[in-house]
């Protein structure tokens, strides 16, 4: 099985470029991939946005600058994001953190997000982010790297096919979140406010169970 894990210990961070291969495909000049800052949140902000609705899953976005800045670009972050700059235009972002496999008894790295704005696609930007979060985790020891991508997809899939990644068909993906999770969280142990986010509308509170004064 395959856990996330965040691991502070050991930051992934871009590995030194790479070699280019004279089979793989060429990438525009000036093409840079470099580790996004906390002065990055509001354009990373931006393009999840951008993201979110290319794969028409805008109700569902709600990063905000201040989120990307605590909880992505922060010291305290829960993942690293590339940024892909074409000149001194961002071209596309890769999002990725630590997992763990217990099969491999491994670390490795999950990509959450990988887009390319539409004005610099079929340049080879895509698989240039893509083999640099896979060199960091290749360098980083992982067992793994893994990511999900939509069924409707087709070029996105075409390009994993040719890289060798294999679709993991046998697996289904599963989710908690907001009131759901929260509700599932629950224990209904002393006030709901005492670190519980369920904010007290878990059913295992109670009627009776309300903030202390």
């Amino acid at each position: 099985m395959t856990n996330p894990l965040n691991s502070s210990q050991v930051p992934l961070v871009p590995a030194p470029e790479p070699d280019k291969k004279a089979s793989e495909p060429s990438v525009p000049a000036g093409l840079r991939i470099a580790l996004a800052t906390v002065a990055d949140a509001k354009l990373v902000s931006q393009m999840v946005h951008e993201l979110a609705s290319f794969e028409h899953l805008a109700p569902e976005c709600t990063i905000t600058p201040e989120a990307v800045r605590e909880h992505l670009l922060g010291a305290r972050r829960s993942a690293d994001a590339l940024i892909a700059w074409l000149g001194d235009e961002p071209a596309g972002f890769a999002v990725y953190y630590r997992t763990f496999s217990t099969f491999v008894v491994r670390p490795g790295v999950f990509l959450e997000d990988l887009f390319v704005r539409p004005a610099f696609r079929h340049r080879g930007i895509g698989r240039t982010l893509l083999k640099e979060v896979g060199r960091i985790a290749h360098r980083a020891g992982a067992g793994r790297y893994e990511w999900t991508t939509l069924s409707w997809n087709e070029n996105a899939r075409r390009l994993y096919a040719s890289i060798g990644a294999r679709e993991m068909n046998e697996w289904l993906l599963l989710r908690l979140d907001g009131p759901c999770l929260a509700n599932f969280a629950c224990d209904g142990s002393g006030h709901p406010h005492d670190g519980c986010r369920c904010g007290g509308s878990g059913a295992r509170h109670g009627p009776a169970s309300e903030p202390g004064p």
